[in-house]
């Protein structure tokens, strides 16, 4: 396989650290700067933000630069209600196309989940693997597009719960996973998609959007 491209390799390193809460929403991502973290020219740390741009990741400010992207409340809760309609689809379309390695697979995910919960990982890998359990689950139903759009809408949903999430609520969501699993591998579809449903109002409803969120300095988070 081809190593990836220096801008691929630019646009999967922020992603990260969005994602994992290393970069807070508001950081401006100076272009030199970047350019000097990655021995790159400026034209490719360029081609990297203008992507983060259309993955609603990074935000563009004439005259200013790029900063990490602040979701408005509104943006907030569109995310999540278009979460809900596609993920209530994506258990329907798991269901039609669960094999019992496929049940397997997922069962060992949240197995993942717990284990980080347990002790045995730090809240950025037990962030990403509760993200990633939707994710997952898009994979295995066997549908590619879905998978990506899951993919970009849990980075947002990631983001947007770094700025407005009032305290952990990782160890409630693993408990819901577990609980959704039980209902895929009864094949009950109506209970699946209701638990798939509540569990994505319960994250939401966990978001405090008063609260003020502090910006990190790009070469701290970057390091």
């Amino acid at each position: 396989m081809a190593p990836p491209s220096p801008t691929r390799t630019i646009v999967d390193a922020l992603t990260r650290a969005i994602v994992e809460h290393r970069l807070q929403p508001g950081t401006k991502l100076a272009e030199q700067k970047l350019a000097d973290h990655f021995g790159v020219s400026r034209t490719l740390v360029r081609q990297a933000l203008f992507q983060l741009v259309q993955k609603h990741l990074v935000r563009m400010e004439p005259a200013r630069g790029a900063f990490v992207a602040a979701p408005t409340v509104e943006e907030a809760r569109q995310v999540f209600q278009v979460r809900r309609l596609l993920e209530a689809e994506m258990v329907r379309e798991f269901l039609r196309n669960s094999t019992p390695a496929r049940l397997k697979a997922l069962r060992e995910h949240i197995a993942q989940e717990k284990a980080a919960l347990s002790g045995n990982g730090d809240a950025t890998e037990q962030q990403q693997l509760l993200g990633d359990f939707h994710v997952r689950m898009a994979e295995l139903a066997g549908n590619a597009v879905l998978a990506q759009i899951l993919r970009d809408l849990v980075s947002r949903s990631s983001l947007i719960t770094l700025m407005y999430q009032r305290d952990s609520f990782t160890a409630h969501s693993q408990e819901e996973h577990a609980e959704l699993l039980k209902a895929l591998a009864a094949k009950d579809e109506k209970r699946a998609v209701k638990l798939m449903d509540e569990h994505l109002r319960h994250v939401e409803a966990s978001l405090a959007f008063d609260r003020t969120v502090p910006t990190h300095d790009i070469a701290l988070a970057l390091a």
